[in-house]
């Protein structure tokens, strides 16, 4: 727990300035509400005894300076409570930024076994609870202790027993605060889960809300979304019963402070033992010995929520990307697009099972190279280890004979171009989803590039042409017209190396139509390997490569495989069947 807690503590580093400034101001402010009761005390001690006409000036004066510390106590509260929530909010877009990095670093085999709601609940709910603790939990500590310990010295130095009766209570309250902080520590750490498989509910059961309505389902979601909701509800019955105990617990024994300290000093007066100005001034006091007690029950609800807020945060950030850059990897330079597999297994992970065992194939520069076969023969796993989405597990990938484990992994995917079945196209503009393929593209080099994908008439027809706001994962277009956007995004990067993952296997013969004359279009001297589902859309490749659960079973060209009349021949004629 310390190196985690002195981990944390480094976030404060960039903001130093905010930080102790925020802490001086805390202080300030809890040494005011120290010297009040102390002027108080000073006038009931000595200014009452003095002779009216003087006594009046020196009250005057007393409660000018009294109202000036009130407003200066004042200020302290704004600064901390303004600036102390900046810092915080700094830190939590330091945070954020640095987990969304680690994510965009990870591999698909982690997102592969993930759920998004969980994901965005440790970005989101666990950073805005990590900020508060970091904004309040040391200004709260610092006030708390300057109030306990100053009350305590200022008792001791009015009247020692009454001072030792009012702190008689305080080793009880901290037995009764440690055994219910562990039990709300465990309950918190279940709440930060619940509420992760709600927003997962909610990101799937809104992300298909087509599929919802299409199947009248609303009720089937409405369903599952209470059962969810309704073990969200008993976590927190669990954590509530415990800062139940906690809060009420704790507001009692503060009360008993007060009661035991008043029936102590009502029998020290009684026997002639102490003034009636020191009992006054005790009871005042009282009320600033209380507050710090009650600002550590808001202290320990932050620092359980903080604390498994950052216990979560430091999970993820714990993962370590499978695939990363090599400490020798190199940046690729001129690339001709030759791609060899030699001796490649893949299994996925936590599966024994191969779904690639010993491949061996070498596609040359610029050819033509199709792939089919039977769902589940490893056709997009294939194609997945070239810009390694996945490593392989035994063998290695070749680009231009130099193994692609050895290239920086920004380099290899910036050569490589992939058109998938399903097209996902961002909330924003025609123009904005085009020049993702290219960040810094011109609009000139945006419109060639929709021309050369033939989507250019349809977007000039749509209502603000390539301003257009599509929806999101665009909605608005069909799906011809959402491939098209996706092949345009391609033609602009311009990449070497083509992939086409059933590309146009969604879509009617018009939309196909079209479609396949963008991808040959594009495909011109790329190398390019199609996956395919819809024979007729592959007669033309140079290769076709049948693959089955054994590998790599036959190659050809088209005419060859359905001379062969073996498993693709089958395949095809089942096809048009």
């Amino acid at each position: 727990m310390g190196k985690t807690l002195k981990r944390l503590a480094g976030y404060y580093k960039p903001y130093k300035g905010l930080f102790f400034s925020d802490m001086f101001f805390a202080i300030l402010g809890a040494a005011i509400t120290l010297v009040i009761p102390l002027i108080v005390r000073y006038i009931t001690t000595n200014i009452v005894q003095m002779p009216a006409e003087r006594a009046t000036g020196i009250i005057v004066k007393l409660g000018i300076f009294m109202i000036v510390l009130v407003l200066i106590e004042a200020f302290c509260n704004f600064y901390i409570a303004y600036y102390g929530h900046i810092m915080g909010a700094r830190i939590e877009r330091d945070m954020r930024n640095e987990i969304f990095s680690h994510y965009q670093k990870l591999s698909f085999a982690f997102f592969d076994n993930q759920k998004v709601g969980h994901l965005l609940s440790r970005i989101t709910a666990d950073l805005f609870d990590i900020s508060e603790l970091l904004h309040h939990g040391p200004e709260d500590l610092v006030i708390s202790v300057i109030k306990f310990v100053g009350t305590f010295v200022i008792l001791m130095f009015i009247n020692v027993k009454l001072g030792l009766a009012a702190f008689v209570l305080v080793p009880f309250l901290v037995i009764y605060a440690v055994i219910f902080n562990r039990k709300m520590k465990k309950a918190f750490r279940e709440n930060r889960a619940r509420i992760a498989d709600i927003n997962t509910q909610i990101e799937d059961s809104l992300s298909g809300i087509r599929v919802v309505k299409s199947f009248a389902n609303e009720k089937v979601e409405m369903k599952k979304f209470r059962q969810g909701n309704d073990r969200f509800v008993d976590a927190k019955k669990l954590s509530y019963k415990y800062m139940g105990g906690y809060n009420s617990g704790m507001g009692a024994f503060t009360t008993l402070i007060t009661i035991f300290v008043l029936l102590a000093g009502a029998f020290f007066l009684m026997k002639g033992e102490m003034p009636v100005e020191d009992l006054v001034t005790v009871l005042l006091y009282i009320n600033n010995f209380t507050d710090p007690v009650k600002k550590l029950i808001t202290f320990t609800e932050q620092f359980q929520n903080g604390y498994s807020g950052y216990s979560r945060f430091l999970e993820i950030m714990a993962i370590a990307p499978d695939i990363k850059d090599e400490p020798d990897a190199v940046e690729l330079g001129e690339v001709k697009g030759e791609i060899t597999f030699e001796n490649v297994s893949f299994s996925y992970e936590g599966n024994q099972e191969k779904v690639l065992d010993h491949v061996n194939l070498k596609v040359k520069s610029g050819e033509y190279v199709a792939l089919v076969g039977s769902s589940g023969a490893g056709k997009t796993t294939l194609c997945s280890l070239i810009p390694r989405f996945y490593d392989v597990t035994e063998g290695r990938v070749l680009l231009d004979g130099q193994d692609i484990r050895k290239i920086q992994l920004n380099s290899l995917r910036n050569h490589i171009g992939i058109v998938q079945q399903d097209v996902y196209l961002f909330a924003g503009t025609v123009m904005e989803n085009i020049r993702y393929g290219k960040p810094d593209a011109t609009d000139e080099e945006v419109l060639r590039a929709a021309k050369a994908a033939n989507a250019h008439d349809f977007i000039m027809e749509l209502e603000n042409g390539y301003d257009t706001d599509i929806g999101q994962r665009g909605v608005k277009l069909s799906g011809g017209q959402k491939q098209r956007l996706s092949i345009a995004r391609v033609f602009l990067k311009n990449p070497p190396i083509l992939i086409f993952d059933e590309a146009t296997s969604a879509l009617d013969n018009e939309s196909e139509k079209i479609v396949q004359q963008s991808l040959e279009e594009l495909a011109k001297d790329r190398t390019t390997f199609v996956i395919a589902h819809r024979l007729s859309s592959i007669r033309k490749a140079q290769r076709i490569l049948v693959l089955t659960d054994d590998g790599i079973a036959e190659e050809g060209t088209h005419e060859e495989l359905m001379q062969k009349g073996g498993i693709y021949s089958s395949l095809y004629q089942l096809s048009f069947a």
